[in-house]
């Protein structure tokens, strides 16, 4: 784990462990985690990823192999809920996963924005189904724990030939994101409207065979995902937004009930990583601003 704090000394030492961070995603890549960075009141507002509590988002489309074709619809719902992440306190994202109209997956997860707008993953909880029966969490990952690190989900200012940029790395579970942005002011054509300026990202596991393949991820400023496809890999995927949904005082706090349900499950599943972190709590009006 690298925590690459703010040091004002230029000691030799610190210039070579600086020297020294791993560049997962291509040269200059390196993570430069600093929790300095992040204020202590949560608020993701970055202009292709902002994340309001009470906002849900439903993706549909479809996964296609050489054998079959699965309908697949991902429900996204900003909870009221913080969790702390390695003192950083990070909003909860809640995601359910559907296959031919199945849940398949339910997950957790958890980003945080610093002061300059880069909004940071920290971490993912994903409960897994069979047949309507919870299996397991076995991809859990969270910063700091098993040499996890987060990673950055969106930059503040995406810029095309950059670096490519890690998304999140958690050697035990296999999991390493890489970003790459690709293509700027194109213009997509989905069920929730016409986007006249969109941002592609390219996502990629280096961990992973040629095979697997490419993510491209479609960004619209002010509303964040709203098409997701594939490129090469043996598993094709095609994703568009369908719903735009703001709950109501009720439903959210009926969402934020379920999503601390859990919270406390995987305190009960994951003994050696989730249960190391402190409980989710509802938002308190000290953090908002």
């Amino acid at each position: 784990m690298l925590f690459l704090a703010t040091f004002t000394s230029t000691s030799g030492a610190a210039a070579a462990a600086k020297a020294a961070a791993p560049e997962f995603c291509g040269p200059g890549s390196a993570i430069r985690f600093d929790r300095s960075v992040f204020p202590k009141k949560p608020k993701i507002d970055n202009d292709w990823f902002p994340l309001k509590p009470g906002m849900q988002y439903t993706t549909t489309g479809t996964v296609k192999t050489a054998t079959e074709t699965t309908v697949r619809t991902v429900v996204h719902t900003v909870t009221g809920l913080t969790k702390v992440v390695d003192g950083v306190k990070t909003l909860v994202m809640w995601d359910r996963d559907y296959s031919d109209g199945e849940l398949v997956e339910s997950e957790l997860a958890f980003f945080a924005q610093t002061r300059k707008g880069d909004v940071w993953l920290f971490g993912e909880y994903p409960e897994e189904f069979e047949n309507g029966k919870f299996v397991g969490a076995p991809s859990t990952f969270i910063h700091g724990l098993d040499k996890a690190q987060a990673g950055i989900a969106m930059k503040a200012k995406p810029r095309i030939n950059a670096p490519h940029y890690v998304q999140a790395y958690a050697p035990e579970v296999d999991f390493l994101d890489c970003g790459d942005v690709l293509k700027k002011h194109q213009q997509v054509r989905v069920p929730t409207g016409h986007y006249k300026d969109v941002l592609v990202i390219d996502e990629y596991n280096p961990l992973e065979p040629a095979s697997a393949g490419h993510q491209r991820k479609f960004y619209s400023e002010g509303i964040g995902l709203v098409r997701v496809t594939a490129v090469g890999g043996v598993e094709r995927e095609t994703m568009d937004l369908v719903k735009i949904k703001k709950l109501s005082d009720d439903k959210l706090r009926e969402i934020n009930r379920q999503a601390l349900k859990i919270d406390k499950h995987g305190y009960t599943v994951s003994k050696n990583v989730y249960a190391k972190t402190p409980r989710a709590e509802v938002s308190t009006p000290e953090d908002d601003d």
